[in-house]
């Protein structure tokens, strides 16, 4: 049926040793990183931008929480914390516990 002529032979063999080339150097790159040794991995990423970023809504929201406890102190009797919340509250109200024999 197909029969391989010398030159289709000869690409074979070209593409099987640059499969082994590459396989050896995927192999070497992957212990190189394993190993954690300096300049062994390139950064494809910039991780930094990212980690400022968080750190930096992290502070909008530390203020934009700072400043709802404070107004809710001036303008009520009641007693609040800042916690994050699963509804988007800065602040939230703390009940005082009381015992049956306080009412």
């Amino acid at each position: 049926m197909a029969t391989n002529t010398p030159g289709q032979a000869f690409q074979n063999k070209t593409r099987v040793a640059i499969l082994a080339e590459l396989d050896k150097e995927k192999r070497r790159l992957l212990q190189s990183q394993s190993m954690n040794s300096p300049g062994a991995s390139i950064p494809l990423s910039r991780p930094g931008l990212k980690e400022f970023r968080d750190s930096a809504e992290q502070q909008h929201i530390a203020a934009q929480q700072k400043a709802a406890l404070q107004h809710a102190h001036v303008h009520s009797s009641g007693f609040f914390i800042t916690q994050d919340s699963s509804f988007g509250n800065l602040i939230l109200p703390v009940l005082p516990r009381l015992e049956p024999g306080d009412l």
